[in-house]
This record gives structure tokens, C-alpha cells and sequence, in this order.
């Protein structure tokens, strides 16, 4: 393995913004990758500003991202970036991780993809001609239960799924709180910034992702009611979706953000013929498997049974929680590990392989399409 660590870039996540100081504390979580640059603002002001409250050369600023990518192209090899993190709103993710990837730099990327499923496609072209690494932060895959999830249903234990049951609600939008202060809310209810979907493009993609990641399943057709609860908001808050997958199984997925009271209470069911599997967010270090013919088992993060897969995604001893700050950072851990051997010429293992990428990127730009498509039209069940 290589003997240095990868150097990081970052376009936004200024002073004010959320996401990005998540990415930063995930990123630097292993030891594995330094920030050295950044275009944290489309303001130059705020963006310096930003990059000197950490500690960044101020040579490494800069006050936009074209001007970064062309700039850090310039550099010496032993100096310039490895790879960039994007961490914008939704309309701003596509023109960077282009210009990105057509200089030479690997790319990790907030969910969902892109604005569209255009520029989906067009940038999962691009990776294609270049063979970059692209890497699409859908947090929840990066908890250990959800690997050891998935591991047991490719496993076959619990036969040939049949159902999958997967829900989001959420109740911060409950009250129209956009318009004000909150830049949160503002730009995930803009259609100009968030997209054509609010809540199935915010949170409805994570549901979506989750039970494709977990059953390796391939949703096929779906149903979708779309609501907006809240009057005035210009974008969805609320919905249910009716998914078939590829081999049979059936599904039902809920998204909601006007759920009052709730927080971030993910969870997936799984059944198959012989038995089924539980994982919610609020007990993240839990996974149920129900069985058909004995007693329900309790696994726990940290077990010696558990996966390779689980193991190697788990950093204390069981009985220590572990959440969604180290889930996050099991993304970068693995990017980071797969570019790392990548770039020294050694052997990639599966398990650093396992996050999210362009695929699952396009698969949910076009979940959101289906999705609003199917709410529009009267006959409401359409073929993805």
C-alpha cells in the first residue's frame, strides 16, 4: 500500500453550510486523506474566509471551481489534489465533477448524483471513458449491520425474498420554515436548486438505495402517490411508492418529511421464504433476523460471527455505539483504500470496493423521474 496520505480538494461546504463539515470529519476519520485545497463558496469572500478557518495555504483557496481544477492541474504531481469532494446543492453537483473528472481527478459526490437524469448519464459516461473513481455518499450503506444485511440475504439463508418494506419519515418540514433563515430548507424546496422532487430526492433516494443495496434486488416497476402537505411548498414533502423488483419480490417504500416528531427514523424489512431481517437507524448497531420456525436472533455490531464485510466496517469492540459520522466515513474509508491501492498498483479487496458509485447514481436520478412521473399520471404504474 501506498505510503502517503491522499490529498483532498473540496467545492463548497462553507461557513454556514451542513454537509460539508460532515464530509471533513469523515474524511479525515482514518488518517487516510488530508484537506489541501478548496472552492468552498460561489462568493470568494466567504470561501477565503472558510479556508482559513482551517488552516488552509491561502495559495490553496480559491474563489471558484474552475479556477481550483485548473489551478490544481498545474500543480506538481507530488502536490496537487487526488481526488475532490463535492458537497453543493443539487443543481451545483454536475459542472464540477465534470470538470473534475476531465482533468484527471477522481470524485466524491453528495446524493443525489445530479439535477437530472441527463447529467447523470452524461457523467456516468465520463467515468467510463476516464475508468475514475467515483464515489456517491448514500450514508446508510455505510453502517456495519446494513453490510451484514446484505450479506445474509446474498447468503440465501432467508430463501428467495418476497417483500421488502423500506421508510424514511422525517419531520423538520412539518411547518413552512422556508423563506427564512434556514438555507436548509430554501434550497431543498426550491425547484431550481433541489430538482423536480424534494422529499423522494432528498430522503426518498436513500430509501430506494438501502433496499437495492441490501436484497441486490433491481426495482423493475413502480407506483408512486406524491404529496405536498405543507400549502405554499413547491416541492413534494410527502409520498409512498409501490415497488416490483426483478425477480417477483414486492415492496413498499415511504418517504416524509411532515412525519411531526420524527427525526431521521430510517428502517428496512426484508422477507424471504424462510425468514426475514430488521435494521432501523435509531438502533444502528442492532439487526434482527426473524425465522420462520425458531426464535427471532439479536446480532450486534462487533459480533465474531458476523461478515467480513461487517468486520471490517466496525472500528471498537462491541458494545461501543457506532453511528452515522462513522458510517459516513466508512465511504471515504473504502474510496480512499481502493484509489490508495489503485494508484500503487496492488490488489483491491472486495471489501473496500463496497460503496456506492456512478450506478447507483443514475439508478437514483431515475428513481426520482419514475417517481414524479408515476405521481402525475392516472395510470400510475410505470416501468423503470
Amino acid at each position: 500500500m501506498m505510503k502517503r496520505k491522499l490529498r483532498m480538494g473540496m467545492v463548497g461546504g462553507g461557513q454556514g453550510a451542513f454537509i460539508g463539515a460532515v464530509h471533513r470529519i469523515a474524511a479525515r476519520m482514518d488518517g487516510l486523506i488530508d484537506l489541501v485545497c478548496g472552492a468552498f463558496s460561489s462568493d470568494p469572500a466567504r470561501s477565503k474566509a472558510t479556508g482559513e478557518s482551517l488552516f488552509l495555504p491561502a495559495d490553496r483557496v480559491y474563489g471558484s471551481f474552475e479556477e481550483m481544477m485548473e489551478r490544481e492541474a498545474q500543480l506538481p504531481e507530488g502536490e496537487r489534489m487526488d481526488f475532490v469532494s463535492i458537497v453543493t446543492p443539487n443543481h451545483l453537483h454536475f459542472a464540477p465533477a465534470r470538470a473534475a473528472l476531465e482533468r484527471g481527478f477522481h470524485v466524491v459526490l453528495d446524493k443525489p448524483m445530479t439535477f437530472n437524469l441527463q447529467e447523470a448519464e452524461q457523467l456516468a459516461a465520463l467515468v467510463q471513458r476516464t475508468g475514475l473513481l467515483l464515489c456517491l455518499t448514500h450514508t446508510y450503506t455505510g453502517y456495519p449491520m446494513v453490510k451484514e444485511a446484505r450479506q445474509i440475504v446474498a447468503s440465501g439463508r432467508l430463501g428467495k425474498i418476497r417483500k421488502v418494506y423500506v421508510e424514511y419519515p422525517q419531520g423538520w418540514l412539518s411547518e413552512p420554515i422556508e423563506g427564512g433563515e434556514n438555507k436548509q430548507a430554501n434550497w431543498r424546496t426550491d425547484p431550481g436548486k433541489s430538482g423536480i422532487a424534494g422529499c423522494m430526492g432528498d430522503i426518498g433516494t436513500h430509501a430506494f438505495n438501502l433496499a437495492e443495496y441490501v436484497t441486490g434486488l433491481k426495482v423493475v416497476k413502480l407506483c408512486a402517490q406524491i404529496n405536498t402537505v405543507v400549502p405554499g411548498r413547491k416541492l413534494d414533502d410527502d409520498g409512498a411508492v409501490l415497488l416490483v423488483f426483478d425477480n417477483g419480490a414486492t415492496g413498499v417504500l415511504m418517504a416524509s418529511q411532515i412525519a411531526a416528531g420524527e427525526e431521521n427514523c430510517l428502517k428496512i424489512r426484508v422477507y424471504g421464504e424462510k425468514g426475514g431481517l430488521e435494521w432501523k437507524q435509531d438502533e444502528a448497531n442492532s439487526l434482527w433476523l426473524k425465522w420462520l420456525h425458531q426464535p427471532a436472533q439479536l446480532l450486534r455490531t462487533g459480533g465474531p460471527e458476523l461478515s467480513a464485510f461487517a468486520r471490517h466496517n466496525t472500528r471498537v469492540p462491541a458494545g461501543h455505539p457506532e453511528g452515522y459520522l462513522e458510517a459516513f466515513a466508512n465511504l471515504y474509508r473504502n474510496f480512499a483504500l481502493t484509489l490508495q491501492a489503485r494508484l500503487s498498483g496492488e490488489t483491491v479487496r472486495p471489501e473496500w470496493l463496497d460503496f456506492p458509485g456512478v450506478e447507483e447514481g443514475v439508478r437514483g436520478m431515475r428513481f426520482i423521474e419514475k417517481v414524479i412521473e408515476s405521481g402525475k399520471s392516472q395510470q400510475k404504474w410505470v416501468e423503470f
